[in-house]
């Protein structure tokens, strides 16, 4: 293809022909999937692509890819509204597509793609990890979400703004395309994947002993993963930074999910209650409604009897929750998600919280369950998977049946699978909640036992297996 084929061909106004717009946009695509096939240079696309963007007016800089987004948005500020909601485009009010502005979109777009889908071989640096986390960010924004949540960790559905915030409609090139939010669900665990694979690359320890480069660390799923597996080959300073890291992701984490706690249905109101007689539960509509047979019309005044307050109090009985989780390998996210939604409803009043974590071996951390971060210390990740273990811990901590709610947190992928599913049935029968979870991600993505998916569908209680808020819906249904 030659450069002239792909530059020239528009109209005397300036306008790109709609074959020279598709040439263009065809070769920034091409040019991107040549450099994440292969780190060497196509010099004959580079040159097109090179002549495309100049001739779009945008940088030439969007095509070094050792240049971070940060830094050309950094350089040229105009360009980070284009950047939010790149990938979930708004249609032209007339239908029609603007060809210009795609090809301006593709640029944008291979920008991002190339620095966060190529990570290139070799030891992982502090800084170049901050980089793809940021690089991870920028690709979050163009698909209409905040930094960090399709990764895998905060939640979250709008558009963020050029302020790292959320606008109700992302501002981008607003050209018709796919609308590529809909595969978030496939992107995150692939994003996911690759931060993982970047973090084991990295000399993890040498880093968490300088206090300057463990700095540069963001706090993310896989590196907490990472720290918590390590942890008992840390010491001193690497310690102390690493206690930092995990510590920092579980305040955010918290922060999300008791929003969403908050958010969810609450109980019905308790009538049998009288309302506190405080001026901020004054019922103003209903005092003045309930005296108006008292209006003085000469002297144009209300006489009030009486004042009227409203309902406060709601219905609330004491619940026994039980968590049993899984901390094998496969399970990490669910555990320090889990871990951190026991503690926020062991803060809700007259709710008694049990955490249970198993592998081969199970260990009670029911003292621990208010306080988070204590608990992912505590825990062991890895190893086998044995359910029966944590049976035998949790059985007989359910008093009163009818008051108790179990959620057990696993791929069930287990050695005694019969002996286990009995037991599980047996409480299911008692007459206390059993609420079986097969993952509890940002991505609801999870592989369960289907052997075990089928026996929950017949016994009635089929498999959570989505996003974490099912969870909380579940919970905050069944004990408030």
């Amino acid at each position: 293809m030659s450069e002239v084929s792909v530059v020239d061909g528009g109209a005397e106004d300036g306008t790109p022909a709609p074959d020279s717009a598709e040439n263009r946009r065809q070769v920034l695509y091409w040019r991107l999937l040549a450099r994440l096939f292969d780190p060497e240079e196509q010099a004959s696309l580079e040159s097109a692509s090179v002549a495309v963007v100049e001739d779009i007016g945008l940088p030439v800089a969007l095509l070094d890819p050792a240049a971070s987004v940060d830094s050309v948005v950094q350089r040229h500020p105009e360009l980070a509204a284009e950047f939010d909601g790149l990938m979930t485009p708004e249609p032209d009010a007339d239908g029609e597509r603007d060809r210009a502005a795609e090809v301006r979109r593709a640029a944008l777009a291979s920008k991002v793609l190339l620095n966060v889908f190529s990570t290139g071989t070799g030891t992982v640096t502090a800084e170049q990890l901050a980089r793809w986390q940021s690089d991870a960010g920028w690709l979050e924004r163009a698909l209409g979400c905040r930094p960090g949540d399709v990764r895998g960790g905060r939640g979250g559905t709008g558009r963020a703004g050029a302020d790292g915030g959320v606008s109700p409609t992302g501002t981008g090139v607003g050209t018709p395309a796919p609308d590529l939010s809909r595969l978030i669900p496939e992107i995150g665990p692939e994003l996911g994947s690759i931060e993982a694979g970047l973090v084991r690359r990295m000399h993890l320890r040498e880093v968490l002993a300088d206090p300057a480069l463990a700095a540069r660390l963001t706090p993310s799923m896989s590196l907490i993963e990472q720290l918590l597996r390590d942890k008992n080959n840390l010491s001193g300073v690497a310690l102390a930074n690493a206690k930092a890291l995990i510590r920092r992701y579980v305040e955010e984490v918290t922060e999300v999910l008791r929003t969403q706690v908050e958010k969810a249905s609450v109980g019905e109101l308790d009538r049998s209650v009288p309302p506190k007689r405080a001026f901020r539960n004054l019922d103003l509509d209903r005092t003045i409604w309930k005296n108006l047979t008292n209006w003085d019309p000469e002297g144009e005044r209300l006489y009030v009897d009486r004042l009227y307050y409203r309902h406060t109090s709601r219905k609330t009985t004491p619940q026994r929750l039980i968590v049993v989780v899984d901390q094998s390998g496969s399970m990490v996210d669910s555990m320090v998600n889990c871990t951190i939604l026991a503690s926020i409803f062991a803060g809700l009043p007259k709710v008694d919280v049990h955490l249970i974590a198993y592998d081969t071996q199970a260990l009670d951390l029911t003292p621990w369950a208010h306080d988070p971060f204590e608990t992912l210390l505590r825990t062991q990740l890895g190893g086998g998977t044995d359910g029966t273990v944590a049976m035998a811990l949790a059985q007989p901590k359910i008093a009163e049946p009818r008051n108790t709610v179990v959620v057990w947190i696993s791929d069930f992928y287990e050695w005694r699978t019969d002996e286990l599913f009995e037991s599980m049935a047996a409480i299911h029968r008692s007459g206390a909640k059993f609420i079986p979870v097969g993952s509890v991600t940002s991505s609801g993505r999870g592989s369960v036992n289907p052997w075990f998916r089928e026996k929950f569908k017949d016994l009635g209680t089929p498999v959570i297996s989505g996003h974490i808020k099912k969870l909380v819906h579940e919970l905050k249904t069944f004990l408030t």
